[in-house]
């Protein structure tokens, strides 16, 4: 079969709602351009973001298939359009911990180009539990591509893999209408993502919220998203007495004019990977609160320059960090000052010469 070095397949889970799906979609951008065809390739039926490109959507094409025979659809429909059009490289995006599902799609791969990317520092979601067979699958792909430092060094140390490398996320504000910005009557923070207690530990954020007490000087915490727990958010509130103070939204593709206008963003993770939500926050000018969680916030935050860092799973420090930012103008005002600038390295043009340098 003849492959044509310019064609790029990014397969990834959806391009909906979340951190790694938002990434493809501006993968793509990049790739074209490059002057590469990009050719996005989703699993699930799930589309928020837009993407530049050809798109094979595995999930629309499978639908009202019973459970296992849908997946075979989708193996072979996948098969079938890697060869047709004869593509070269493929960039694959999901989460691979299922070493039997990914057996499979090795084989279906073939003898492409491949490179994988890893978006979380919790490795169990990237990588089969056997360190033999994680070993065995990878060290022969093209190239392991980490969003973080810290990412890419734990691949190094526990699976002694060569083939790796770093590139952030990046973050990019050109397809995002600015003008005409709705104007938040609060004085708020904020918190925008994925409702996934598991991963983002809202049980931190709203005690932490709670000790603070900057709601009795005014201040409302915004959360905004998505996901499976809202129910236990809104548990978590009313257990807390904190109905009054706390304000839940929507998901939004375009949540930069709240992000703009809050006084700081917060992140209180478990885990995370390179967490965009930081990054364009301080794109923006607006501070960040972040827990320094592993992997990502220390390789953005610079405690008390553009942000302030704090020890993980530590209610009371959190409480302290949010006063901080509220009763320290010079603080904040020299924090805000600096948010901008210190994340111009990871805008999408800085980060694309860094892709187009692996590429060619």
């Amino acid at each position: 079969m003849m492959k044509n070095r310019n064609k790029v397949a990014i397969i990834s889970t959806s391009l909906g709602r979340g951190g790694a799906e938002k990434f493809a979609a501006m993968l793509s951008y990049i790739l074209e351009n490059l002057d590469v065809e990009v050719h996005n390739i989703i699993i699930n039926d799930h589309i928020d973001y837009e993407y530049a490109g050809k798109l094979l959507n595995l999930g629309s094409l499978s639908l009202g298939s019973n459970s296992l025979f849908k997946k075979i659809k989708k193996g072979f429909l996948l098969h079938r359009y890697l060869e047709e059009k004869q593509i070269d490289l493929i960039i694959d995006n999901r989460p691979r911990n299922n070493l039997a599902r990914e057996l499979l799609t090795h084989w279906i791969y073939g003898n492409r180009r491949l490179w994988f990317v890893v978006h979380s520092s919790k490795l169990d979601n990237y990588f089969p539990k056997s360190v033999f067979w994680s070993k065995l699958l990878y060290q022969k792909a093209e190239k392991i591509i980490c969003v973080s430092n810290a990412i890419e060094l734990e691949l190094k140390q526990k699976f002694d893999l060569v083939n790796t490398t770093t590139i952030h996320n990046p973050y990019d504000f050109s397809k995002i209408e600015m003008n005409n910005q709705e104007v938040f009557a609060d004085k708020y923070i904020l918190y925008f993502g994925r409702f996934d207690e598991k991963v983002k530990n809202f049980s931190l954020m709203l005690e932490a919220f709670l000790i603070s007490k900057i709601f009795l000087r005014g201040y409302k915490l915004y959360i905004m998203g998505e996901g499976p727990d809202l129910a236990f958010i809104q548990d978590k509130i009313k257990e807390f007495k904190l109905d009054f103070f706390i304000q839940l939204l929507l998901f939004n593709s375009n949540p930069f004019p709240c992000v703009q206008q809050a006084k700081f963003t917060i992140l209180t993770s478990r885990y995370e990977g390179f967490p965009l939500s930081i990054i364009e926050s301080l794109a923006l000018g607006t501070p960040v609160v972040s827990v320094d969680c592993k992997s990502g916030p220390n390789e953005i935050i610079k405690n008390e320059y553009n942000g302030l860092l704090v020890e993980n799973n530590n209610p009371d420090s959190l409480a302290l960090a949010m006063n901080r930012f509220i009763d320290d103008a010079d603080l904040y005002d020299f924090c805000k000052k600096n948010a901008s600038s210190s994340v111009e390295h990871l805008s999408l043009k800085s980060i694309s010469k860094q892709w187009e340098s692996i590429l060619f």
